[in-house]
């Protein structure tokens, strides 16, 4: 397990195949477990990356105060670590406020963005009325006893998931630890990258699940879309926030087809 240090804080992560970087950054209450239909289609091209997190997965726990510019620093030296030159990185849901961050301080590390279904933060995204409910519901969740913490979301598929995604989820939330999960939740809810946007000069991948209801196509795609210049749209028929679990065979495509096009 490939593993660097920033600051103290031990970042795993996972790296296979070779090629040109595609680095992986999770959503909420996930590790790079998530990323398992990616990591095993797409590593005949690329040298695919999924991290986890800071506070998920194997790495360290985080202090109270960390901010996006900690979880950004932190997947920046994951990136130096594989010393492969300039990524493309996708982030999904959460991950790709990581992501958009990473791009504000070190652009120069970033080949190409792959936004999935996700947010320019919470408070960039969504309306006021919508972050205080989601961030009202988070903290009933992490109230619960520890012995009885099982983060779920309504809204991650379309349509009934599959057993066996179920299974990674339960045991990926099992996993989940709370403080950290607390102070992400601090982080998400206050991020706004609004005036970011228009800065970005890669080629960008806006990757939606047709059917999000955590991060709806209209109106938060079409933000994206709006606000950067060499940003394309495309949009997955029939599935839902966790696009990359849904439809991987079309997920992967799209992903490959894109990197393929700007490596």
């Amino acid at each position: 397990m490939p593993a660097v240090r920033v600051d103290g804080i031990e970042v795993a992560y996972d790296r296979v195949g070779q090629g040109p970087p595609l680095v992986l950054a999770h959503g909420a209450t996930a590790d790079a477990r998530l990323f398992r239909p990616q990591t095993g289609d797409l590593a005949d091209e690329f040298t695919v990356v999924a991290w986890d997190e800071p506070g998920a997965g194997r790495s360290s726990d985080v202090l109270p105060d960390f901010t996006l510019a900690d979880y950004a620093r932190c997947l920046a030296a994951v990136i130096e670590d594989v010393d492969l030159g300039p990524a493309h990185v996708l982030g999904a849901s959460w991950g790709g406020t990581v992501v958009l961050e990473l791009y504000r301080h070190h652009a120069e590390l970033v080949r190409t963005l792959l936004l999935v279904d996700t947010y320019a933060g919470w408070k960039g995204s969504l309306p006021a009325a919508e972050v205080r409910s989601r961030a009202e519901g988070a903290e009933r969740m992490l109230a619960v006893p520890a012995e009885a913490f099982a983060p779920t979301m309504p809204g991650l598929f379309a349509g009934p998931p599959p057993a066996d995604t179920v299974r990674l989820l339960s045991v990926m939330s099992a996993d989940t630890r709370a403080q950290s999960m607390r102070t992400e939740l601090t982080v998400m809810v206050e991020a706004d990258l609004r005036d970011l946007l228009p800065e970005i000069e890669v080629p960008t991948l806006l990757l939606w699940g047709e059917l999000d209801a955590r991060s709806p196509v209209d109106p938060v795609a079409h933000q994206f879309l709006a606000a950067i210049s060499q940003a394309t749209l495309v949009v997955l028929p029939g599935v839902g926030h966790l696009s990359n679990i849904e439809a991987p065979e079309p997920f992967n495509r799209t992903v490959r087809e894109f990197c393929r096009a700007h490596s």
